[in-house]
């Protein structure tokens, strides 16, 4: 893990890698926990009866489960110091590759496109992909903007 304590610091990372995380699975409960946090109950997500018969077999992990897991494994990635906050600003060329099916690992690689100094407000732009295991193409790639005010 990085851990980062100031702007300089974290632009010197620029057009590097930051890291991996480990494998995390997503389990049919997950799933479930999120439908009835979202209210979308669609079949293809918690229905497993179903879903047999439907184009992957099984039930498939949310689009956007996949996405919210981006805070979880970000903070496996990188330790930020000496903020008062950090802000999700946007997301950018997000794009899904490839369904998550109930129970696949994912993990995700991140890199630093982009940094800049906005009046003492570190704006980082971080190219992220969300793989899943033994598969070639990733559930998720994009570039996800993020804000740190430092002390």
């Amino acid at each position: 893990m990085l851990v980062i304590n100031s702007y300089d610091e974290f632009a010197s990372y620029l057009g590097k890698e930051l890291g991996t995380t480990e494998w995390f699975a997503v389990d049919q409960e997950r799933i479930n926990q999120f439908a009835d946090a979202t209210l979308d109950h669609q079949w293809i997500h918690v229905d497993p009866e179903r879903a047999k018969d439907g184009p992957f077999g099984q039930t498939i992990v949310h689009g956007y489960l996949t996405l919210s897991l981006l805070p979880y494994f970000w903070e496996q990635i990188v330790k930020v110091n000496n903020l008062k906050m950090m802000v999700n600003y946007g997301m950018d060329k997000m794009k899904f590759g490839q369904a998550v099916l109930s129970g696949q690992r994912l993990r995700l690689n991140a890199s630093l496109v982009g940094i800049a100094n906005l009046r003492g407000i570190c704006k980082a732009e971080i190219s992220f992909k969300i793989e899943i295991e033994d598969q070639k193409k990733p559930a998720l790639t994009g570039v996800a903007t993020f804000l740190y005010h430092f002390n």
